[in-house]
């Protein structure tokens, strides 16, 4: 049968197996009337005063968005947030946008536009967050393990901090949103490496969907506690990126009746003890734009494929490894994958993006990765993957190595569907 995968900016279409057992979210249509739900959910937000009680008499606000590696309908959002502040008082010139890139590079105005809008970027300040800039950061305190943390000094300072962000279920946090759109992405890059730690990250707990007991979402939610952001403004989405539901408020009540909703619409068990292949994406751009972020979906898929089988990932990766950053040197360092944990995992090991290459390689030792991008192939081989011409030749070679009576699962939007074996 013929499947379509999400690729890029739009879709491919893939010939698989008739018996493929294919994984999708629950289809959830796009809220009827977006605007509506979203001043409603400001008005009316869960365990906190309205939006606009907060802000009376303020002279200053911060809000945090995600960069462009996440898929939140910022300008949308924007659309109604920033008109009820407004209202309130402020002028756009009292308010900064702060841009919660993490570690990541900082997104270029053409960029900026695509996320908030150009008449936004126009009339509003934009920074984006520089996890390496010092002067630009402000002590707050040492999070539940004893870690120094320092974050955006625009942010900490304003008089009310809004926190806005996109649920769905995350690799290692559980679920993105919540406490993570201040921690790690307002962060230093020591706290950062801290919070990515190799023993945080190889924790039993840190996995898809999982709060309680987690040590990311501890760590996190205890910075939260340090800095008492105001006002969170979490939305989950469909494959249309439309909004299906709005969460704001208090971070104890409204993030998580989000993540409650998004592992209803996300989570789907399979039978032990799972497939001997899976297919999978990493839900297209922006999630797909390198092979950095593209470890999420092949994470996915490594949830349900049974030890020493394999998988086949459908990513673009427009943007390489990409060039910034240090994956890409950790993926060539080691000429295998348990060398690379090893190295890692050795006293003393300290270096940027290693929580990546770390998760890479943990699926590596369990199951074998073919990837069809636009990478060049000996750069895919050099990560210690199998570049494929396309999604069905990975396919086959992937069969030829399960039998022809192989169980194959398939993913069609990559992590927005999170699979688990059951029992």
């Amino acid at each position: 049968m013929n499947i379509e995968l999400a690729y890029g900016d739009g879709r491919i279409t893939a010939e698989v197996p008739e018996n493929a057992t294919v994984m999708r979210p629950r289809s959830i249509p796009t809220l009827p009337d977006e605007s509506g739900a979203l001043w409603a959910a400001l008005a009316r937000p869960m365990g906190t005063k309205s939006l606009a009680d907060i802000l009376h008499g303020k002279k200053s606000v911060a809000i945090v968005t995600p960069d462009i590696t996440r898929p939140l309908p910022t300008a949308r959002i924007l659309r109604v947030l920033l008109p009820l502040i407004g209202q309130s008082g402020i002028e756009a010139e009292q308010v900064v946008l702060v841009n919660g890139t993490g570690s990541h590079r900082g997104n270029t105005h053409q960029e900026l536009s695509e996320m908030y809008g150009s008449d936004v970027v126009d009339r509003y300040r934009i920074v984006n967050h520089d996890a390496y800039q010092k002067d630009g950061l402000a002590y707050v305190g040492r999070t539940a393990k004893g870690c120094e943390t320092w974050l955006n000094r625009e942010f900490v300072e304003a008089e009310v901090k809004i926190v806005l962000g996109l649920i769905e279920p995350h690799f290692f946090a559980g679920f993105s949103g919540g406490a993570k759109g201040i921690y790690p992405a307002l962060a230093g890059i020591d706290s950062i490496m801290g919070f990515h730690n190799a023993q945080q990250i190889g924790h039993p707990r840190s996995t898809w969907g999982l709060l309680e007991g987690n040590p990311h979402q501890i760590e996190c939610q205890s910075v939260w506690d340090l800095v008492h952001p105001d006002f969170l403004l979490n939305v989950t989405v469909n494959q249309e990126r439309g909004i299906t539901g709005v969460f704001a408020g208090s971070l104890a009540e409204a993030f998580f009746a989000g993540a409650d909703y998004a592992r209803s619409v996300a989570m789907t068990g399979v039978e032990p003890p799972g497939f001997d292949i899976v297919v999978t994406t990493n839900s297209g751009y922006p999630l797909d734009q390198n092979l950095y972020q593209t470890v999420k979906g092949i994470s996915a898929a490594a949830k349900v494929v049974r030890p020493g089988g394999a998988i086949v990932c459908a990513a673009e990766c427009r943007e390489g490894y990409p060039d910034h950053g240090e994956f890409r040197s950790l993926m060539e360092m080691a000429a295998t994958p348990q060398e690379l944990l090893d190295q890692i995992a050795a006293p003393g090991f300290r270096r940027f993006d290693q929580w990546e290459a770390q998760t890479l390689a943990s699926i590596l030792t369990k199951a074998e990765v073919w990837l069809y991008s636009a990478m060049d192939p000996l750069s895919v081989e050099r990560a210690m993957l199998h570049p494929t011409p396309s999604v069905e030749e990975g396919l086959a070679s992937a069969l030829a190595k399960m039998g022809p009576n192989a169980r194959v699962g398939i993913l069609p939007e990559g992590p927005m569907t999170i699979p688990y074996v059951m029992g």
